[in-house]
């Protein structure tokens, strides 16, 4: 009995052990489970009509701005405008008082005339001591030192007639005149303000019609610009255009004038300027403006959703639908338009590309496309 009772228990360890055997054989041939497909949805693209710029902050500047500033000593006597006034060329602007000048005046051309009588007068003294001296009534020593004293004459003329200059100048510099048509701004000085040379600055008068916008580009948009100064009778008539305060548009094109001569140094950009008309001075010298240029996305180009766009050290892709799966495409970016961007390079007209669920996704995944799920109605992680 006992020795029934042993082969048995040996029959069952053995069962079970082959039974262990077969379970672990048959896992091994199952494998891991294959990932499931990710649910996405998909964006088809297509060709648009657009209008692409690009943007610069810009600041408006005027052609031509003068500070005036006084050139003699003196008080101010007379103030002929008024603050923010329209003037012309040559108008009066301000006067300090001529008095002293006035009377400088005066006594260098009294100078003057005394200096060009003694001319005279030596003049006849020589002319007379060349005839006694041809008669030989007179010594030679005598008509030389006439003739001395002739060449002094002039020379004392022509030092009074410098000096009528001189004071004249100062008489002229104490009204001082608008150097061209333009806008005066508000006063600095007053009616009995002293004044001296180079101090106070009396006020700025600048020109207002047309006015430039002046903005700055990166060097490696230097050749463009150039193109567009050297060939502007091949560019369009709204090339450039700017947007004021608030988002008002101007109303008017403008028409680039210059670019500055060095890139900075230290910045690694240089300054471009437009000149702009502006018949309702609606410029003003140092306003603040966004100024557009046109770029190359302009006509029927493409243009996806920007959430579709990812960026990987500096490189930026999309992920394109092929079959059930995915790939990575590179693309190269142009203008954004709100939630929009067009794409340059490297996707086509009918190309599927994913714009929901992109966080789950890395090349060659498996996709399923359609509405995303709940949990993948998230943002995707593209930067601008």
């Amino acid at each position: 009995m006992k020795h029934n009772l042993t082969w048995l228990f040996t029959a069952i360890v053995c069962s079970a052990a082959l039974s262990s055997c077969g379970n672990n054989e048959g896992g091994a041939q199952q494998g891991p489970p294959a990932p499931a497909a990710v649910q996405v949805s998909t964006y088809t693209v297509q060709p648009e009509a657009v209008t692409g710029t690009d943007s610069y902050p810009g600041t408006v500047v005027p052609l031509n701005e003068v500070e005036l500033r006084p050139q003699v000593a003196g008080y101010i006597t007379n103030i002929y405008v008024q603050d923010g006034q329209t003037v012309k060329r040559g108008q009066k602007l301000y006067e300090i008082d001529q008095s002293k000048y006035q009377a400088a005046q005066q006594q260098a051309q009294a100078n003057l005339q005394s200096a060009r009588a003694n001319l005279e007068k030596v003049r006849k003294d020589l002319e007379r001591y060349e005839r006694l001296a041809e008669q030989d009534a007179i010594a030679q020593q005598r008509v030389d030192y006439a003739r001395t004293d002739l060449a002094t004459a002039q020379a004392q003329v022509a030092t009074a007639q410098a000096q009528v200059r001189s004071v004249s100048t100062d008489l002229g510099y104490s009204v001082i005149n608008a150097p061209f048509d333009g806008v005066i701004g508000i006063s600095q000085v007053r009616v009995g303000t002293q004044v001296s040379p180079g101090q106070p600055l009396l006020n700025t008068i600048s020109t207002v019609n047309p006015m430039a916008v002046d903005f700055v580009i990166n060097e490696q948009e230097i050749p463009r610009f150039n193109s567009y100064l050297q060939n502007p009778q091949q560019q369009p008539d709204s090339l450039f255009t700017i947007t004021l305060s608030g988002g008002i548009d101007y109303p008017y094109p403008g028409k680039m004038s210059a670019i500055d001569r060095a890139v900075g140094r230290q910045t690694g950009t240089i300054t471009v300027r437009v000149q702009f008309p502006n018949p309702e001075q609606q410029l003003i010298p140092g306003m603040t403006v966004s100024v557009q240029v046109l770029n190359q996305d302009i006509g029927r180009q493409l243009v996806i959703p920007f959430k579709a766009v990812s960026e990987q050290l500096g490189e930026f892709y999309v992920y394109k639908i092929q079959g059930d799966s995915v790939v990575q495409q590179n693309v190269d970016l142009g203008t954004r338009f709100g939630r929009n961007i067009v794409i340059r390079e490297g996707l086509q007209a009918g190309d599927n590309i994913v714009t929901e669920g992109i966080q789950r996704l890395r090349q060659g995944a498996k996709v399923q496309t359609g509405q995303p799920q709940a949990a993948a109605q998230q943002q995707p992680s593209a930067r601008q």
